[in-house]
């Protein structure tokens, strides 16, 4: 005998009569059918929501955005035929929902449409990640980025200051922020300083404050950047960009663990962990006379280095998705998938701004998208064409290929590596070989 089929939830959001009246052949169809008001959908997991679109959502339409990008699944508008002919409804339904039904119900063509719905729900949501994760900063399943997270949490309840290296938009300061919330300081301030964004004349009055009277202008005292920090992790981003003047009086805050305010005669005591960050070849800086080694020495107790995002291979789609969530509500745009074109552009793509870069492709994709997926166009980034790759020897182009063929596996099935090496034809121990063998993950 077999097994009854399970129960797919739908959930009716401010039903109406019509749709009470459908409950019964939707129940006997195997559907487990819910309903309640806006403000309570969240607390209803679903595989496929209906909602009766009424005036009141047109006019205060956040909160439908809102609900249907929490959901993570499909919805379906109900509405009059009036309703239909108001002005940017059309609009708002095609962006939002998957399909839409005029009262009164088509039964069988909303038993089809469920069923779509259902289908287009299990397929769109794998792998998606929800972006009210407290710790979705460090998304991603690559070597590097787990390897960085094993490290933090070896650092973070240390009080030695750690120097963070990397390139720009690697995510330094998130790493910072995370050594910060994972300490026994969590509970007190975390107060970032960019060295580089503060004018020269400025930046001694930013980290050290000053007293009332101390130079033109200074109508009242001024706490600093550093004095804010007391008790809680003070991080210097772009230390590399800090005046040498600047640097000797930093060091001096190191050594004794007190600061003097501009134009102030008693020492401050301060209580700080210091985490410092830099894009810049300090060892360089230093060859150079522009930073001072005594001060590389005091910060680089601890080290950690933020790999760029064309050496995390596997966590290009997870990122692109959490991002395609995250700015969705900020770009009034519903949260779209990629086609493949978009996928394989941004396997091929070498990424110099890192993470950062990322991010603003896919919230200039969101805005452009004119189909229910992002392409590659979209994004700003074009598909290499065959005559575009390089020339080489018959082994370049194997290695090339081979190390391509796992790149681009790995973005579309980073969660699963049976079935990354199924795609590709291969044993699991030989799809682990090759990627040794391309040092990937």
């Amino acid at each position: 005998m077999l097994d009854p089929a399970p129960q797919r939830r739908l959930l009716i959001v401010d039903p109406c009569d019509d749709c009470h009246r459908l409950l019964p052949g939707l129940q006997s169809a195997g559907w487990d059918v819910r309903s309640c008001h806006l403000g309570m959908a969240l607390e209803h997991p679903c595989d496929v929501g209906v909602l009766r679109l009424q005036a009141s959502h047109l006019q205060y339409p956040d909160a439908v955005k809102d609900m249907i990008k929490r959901s993570n699944t499909e919805w379906i508008a109900v509405l009059s035929a009036e309703e239909l002919r108001t002005q940017n409804v059309g609009d708002f339904v095609c962006e939002w929902f998957f399909d839409f039904h005029t009262l009164p119900f088509d039964v069988s063509r909303v038993q089809v449409t469920l069923g779509r719905a259902f289908g287009m729900a299990r397929l769109r949501g794998k792998g998606t990640v929800r972006v009210d994760e407290p710790e979705h900063e460090l998304l991603g399943e690559s070597r590097p980025i787990r390897e960085l997270r094993k490290l933090l949490s070896k650092l973070a309840p240390t009080e030695s200051p750690v120097l963070i290296r990397g390139e720009s938009g690697t995510g330094k300061e998130l790493v910072a922020r995370t050594l910060h919330r994972q300490s026994q300081r969590r509970e007190r301030p975390f107060v970032a300083i960019n060295c580089g964004a503060i004018p020269e004349h400025l930046i001694q009055s930013e980290l050290f404050g000053h007293e009332k009277g101390a130079f033109t202008g200074a109508h009242q005292r001024k706490v600093g950047r550093i004095e804010a920090a007391n008790g809680g992790t003070l991080f210097l981003d772009e230390i590399g960009d800090l005046p040498l003047e600047l640097q000797a009086n930093l060091l001096r805050f190191l050594q004794e663990k007190h600061i003097e305010r501009v134009g102030g005669e008693q020492p401050i005591p301060v209580d700080v962990r210091v985490l410092a960050a830099t894009h810049v070849d300090l060892e360089q800086a230093i060859e150079r006379g522009k930073f001072r080694e005594d001060l590389y020495y005091r910060l680089n107790v601890l080290q950690v280095v933020t790999a760029p995002l064309r050496d995390r291979h596997g966590d290009l789609s997870m990122l692109a998705s959490h991002f395609s969530q995250f700015y969705s509500l900020e770009t009034g745009r519903r949260p779209r998938s990629f086609s493949d074109n978009a996928l394989s552009a941004m396997g091929r793509h070498e990424w110099p701004g890192n993470v950062r870069e990322l991010a603003n492709r896919v919230r200039r994709g969101l805005v452009l998208a004119e189909g229910r997926q992002i392409e590659a166009q979209d994004l700003g980034l074009q598909v290499i064409e065959l005559g575009d790759q390089p020339l080489g020897t018959l082994e370049d182009y194997k290695t090339r290929a081979e190390r391509q063929a796992l790149c681009d596996v790995l973005n579309r099935h980073s969660d699963n590596m049976s079935i990354a090496a199924k795609v590709l034809g291969v044993s699991r121990p030989t799809f682990y070989r090759l990627l040794h063998k391309h040092q990937i993950r």
